[in-house]
């Protein structure tokens, strides 16, 4: 196995998943092409994974409900209200970006956990329950089926990730996500106020993911740009298809090998864009440690990203590393969460 750099790309592949899916087929070629595709830029489309389209159609629909809302309705559910859990919804610029503010709102949504499960007993940060609209009675409902499929969907792409490492197939579901942090937000990108290079606003600045599996549902909008070596290179939505990439935990687990790249969004479509992305993540409370593959030694990822923080020199658990990030995204609910 060659170790990744910086490489080149002028698109994002596109990868027919459904014999992984089905457990019927040739599972190790679309293996192949997912490695390949992990390696070369670290983000790709999948097609064939089953989630039911009315299903998404829904979550769509209910999701322009909500954010049609004035304000005061929407906060009603504000991720105030949500405390440790992390859930609820943030208004336009409420979350930041590498200390600037994104121009785009949003919904918090994780795993629904009783008052009573262990976790939430425990006061464990980013567990509990969810807030559902009740302006909106459908979302919820609807969140909830989603977030099934998609947890379904995220066991099954790992065993893939697994396959294309030369690893058996439940490596990931044996030490990282037999009891993964299921994490889901729902965003709209307002129009950009100004077309001008100098004066647009990014819906979310540059950043990568944090955990090891990102599954992003987009509209038709546009906007999502991903970083090539050579440049940003947009990754516009196909239809029937989802858009995944890496997180920084499987960087970090691969030593480099699989790349979590840079990516941001910037809507120029005059009207507003909803964003689904899925985050099928370690267990909160499990310590994320390199894998032992052949030929790959461990790289300094430090002055190559954007923060200037490396990933490989972490030390600790998942949840240890989330916390980190996320009390710099909404610096004001520090406090509730730490």
């Amino acid at each position: 196995m060659q170790q990744s750099v910086d490489k080149e790309f002028s698109q994002v592949p596109i990868i027919d998943v459904s014999a992984l899916v089905s457990g019927t087929g040739d599972k190790y070629t679309v293996a192949t092409q997912i490695g390949q595709a992990c390696r070369e830029c670290g983000f790709f489309y999948i097609i064939g994974h089953g989630v039911d389209e009315g299903l998404q159609q829904r979550l769509e629909h209910f999701s322009r409900q909500f954010f049609e809302q004035d304000v005061e309705t929407k906060l009603e559910i504000g991720m105030n209200v949500g405390g440790r859990a992390w859930r609820g919804y943030f208004p336009v610029g409420g979350e930041l970006t590498s200390g600037k503010p994104d121009l785009k709102e949003g919904i918090y949504f994780g795993a629904e956990l009783e008052e009573n499960h262990p976790l939430v007993r425990a006061n464990t940060p980013m567990h509990g329950r969810n807030l559902f609209p009740s302006s909106v009675p459908q979302l919820g409902k609807t969140v909830l089926e989603y977030m099934e499929a998609m947890t379904k969907l995220g066991h099954r792409l790992m065993a893939g990730i697994a396959l294309s490492l030369e690893l058996e197939e439940s490596y990931f579901s044996d030490r990282y996500t037999t009891d993964p942090l299921i994490l889901f937000r729902i965003f709209n990108y307002p129009p950009n106020p100004s077309l001008s290079e100098e004066k647009r606003q990014w819906g979310v600045g540059e950043h990568t993911d944090y955990g090891v599996l990102t599954i992003l549902k987009q509209d038709n909008a546009g906007g999502l740009q991903v970083r090539s070596k050579s440049g940003w290179v947009d990754a516009p939505p196909i239809p029937g298809s989802f858009v995944c990439n890496i997180g920084d935990m499987l960087d970090r687990m691969t030593r480099g090998l699989y790349r979590s790249t840079p990516h941001r969004v910037l809507n120029l479509s005059g009207r507003d864009r909803l964003s689904f992305p899925f985050f099928f993540d370690p267990n909160f409370n499990v310590e994320v440690k390199p894998i032992e593959l052949e030929e790959v030694m461990a790289c300094d990822d430090k002055n190559e990203r954007w923060d200037k923080a490396s990933v490989h020199a972490f030390r600790g658990t998942y949840g240890n590393y989330l916390l980190s990030k996320v009390s710099k995204v909404f610096p004001e609910l520090r406090q509730t969460v730490l």
